[in-house]
């Protein structure tokens, strides 16, 4: 009798943790989700957030500090860009053995730039701004992705911790009713090695689980610059898990993506190349004016000049040419972002899908199912219908459905991210050119 009672405690442990009901046929089952049954990782500390951790990636990152680097590097050639040409002071002596046979002149020049030289070194360095810019939100959209995925997967190794402690305990108690049982000579001692085979393994699958969690952990702490693991718990973040727009709907959003903004700004940068390549054809003037004093008459005379070079052979044919070559590079390039971006778009949006259904089928279908036949292995057991070894089976099966479940939530929450890196799934983000062509 008391054996019963540690295997219907057992059932009853089980059915607590499990948000299903065995209802009658037409009621709807309860809905299970990642955050239901996860213990705090440190109860003396606040839980970690999905917003939390993202923030702190974007104020610590190294990546992202590097990144914004290249923004105070680019205003430093801005400020030069603008800068103009230096005057050039010069004596030039004319005799130097007496005083009286010597002729000095002092002269001082000044080149000016012509064809608009200035102003197209400036366009091209601020071209260079905006494509570092163009940088930082591409790093940040990539960053935010990351940390995203990386603690969908702590969370997750999270939950799997958490079943693995579940299982275990449940496999305990049944070591310890089928050795009672055992005791009494109700069944076979062989049942009592199969629970006791089905508790070591549990034992390891703990093992194995808590240092997948402990891995996972420091992955997601190494995006804030952490070299330890994040001992705070993680929470299940609010993501909408409805039916995400259609791909058609999301690809015609992809022009706004960060990607294919810094795409466009390369092309702006190497057309201000060409502008420069074009402006530097002109050869610059050299205005001079100084004096020149001859010691012997003692005569001092004004000296103006200009010097301009004669483009016979010089032209910046060269440069101009590399500089078309690069805006059609710089095109091609955009062209192939488009193609990897709208790919990855469909192959993400394609994850989402089917972990949408998967999630569908298992709440409503596998997890009530499994959690029916575990309830029917117990009460047989009780009963001397089934053998213990249907009871484990059907444990087994249940910790293997939850297990499934938690896997399709983040392979969701996982795809989400992805699509996050490109555009806004969220409908109200606004509204997004569809012509890629035209820009």
């Amino acid at each position: 009798m008391q054996s019963r009672h540690l295997v219907l405690g057992a059932a009853v442990l089980l059915a607590q943790l499990i948000p299903f009901s065995t209802q009658a046929a037409g009621q709807q089952s309860a809905a299970f989700t990642i955050g239901e049954v996860a213990p705090a990782a440190n109860t003396n500390s606040a839980p970690l957030t999905l917003e939390q951790a993202i923030a702190m990636t974007l104020s610590t990152s190294p990546e992202l500090r590097s990144a914004a680097q290249s923004v105070a590097i680019a205003e430093g050639a801005r400020v030069q860009a603008g800068v103009r040409p230096n005057p050039e002071l010069a004596l030039l002596r004319e005799g130097t053995s007496s005083r009286s046979n010597r002729t000095d002149t002092y002269q001082l020049s000044q080149p000016i730039e012509m064809g608009g030289k200035r102003g197209a070194r400036i366009k091209l360095a601020e071209q260079d701004q905006a494509l570092a810019r163009g940088d930082v939100d591409v790093a940040a959209a990539e960053l935010r992705a990351n940390v995203t995925a990386a603690y969908l997967e702590a969370l997750t190794a999270q939950e799997h911790v958490t079943l693995a402690k579940e299982s275990l305990s449940l496999a305990g108690k049944a070591t310890n009713a089928a050795g009672r049982r055992v005791a009494a000579g109700k069944i076979s001692p062989l049942e009592q090695t199969r629970s006791s085979v089905a508790e070591a393994s549990a034992r390891l699958e703990l093992s194995q689980a808590v240092a997948d969690a402990a891995l996972a952990r420091r992955r997601l702490a190494a995006f804030w610059g952490s070299t330890q693991p994040e001992a705070r718990s993680l929470v299940t973040p609010d993501i909408n898990l409805a039916v995400i727009p259609a791909l058609p709907e999301l690809q015609s959003r992809l022009d706004a993506s960060p990607q294919m903004q810094r795409a466009r700004m390369q092309i702006a940068r190497e057309e201000a190349g060409v502008n420069l390549a074009k402006a530097d054809r002109v050869p610059d003037l050299t205005l001079t004016l100084g004096k020149k004093k001859d010691f012997q008459t003692n005569v001092s005379q004004t000296v103006v000049g200009v010097a301009i070079p004669l483009p016979f052979f010089n032209r910046n044919q060269g440069n101009l040419l590399s500089a078309l070559r690069r805006v059609d590079k710089a095109k091609t390039d955009a062209e192939i972002e488009y193609l990897n971006a709208s790919q990855a778009l469909a192959d993400a949006h394609q994850r989402a899908s089917v972990a949408q259904e998967q999630i569908e089928s298992m709440r409503n279908e596998i997890l009530p199912a499994a959690q029916s036949a575990f309830n029917a292995a117990v009460t047989g057991f009780e009963l001397g219908k089934f053998g213990f070894i249907d009871v484990l089976d059907a444990q087994r099966t249940l910790f293997q459905s939850r297990a499934q479940y938690l896997s399709a939530l983040s392979a969701r929450y996982r795809s989400l991210a992805d699509l996050e890196r490109f555009i806004a799934v969220e409908p109200n983000v606004g509204n997004y050119t569809t012509d890629r062509n035209a820009k």
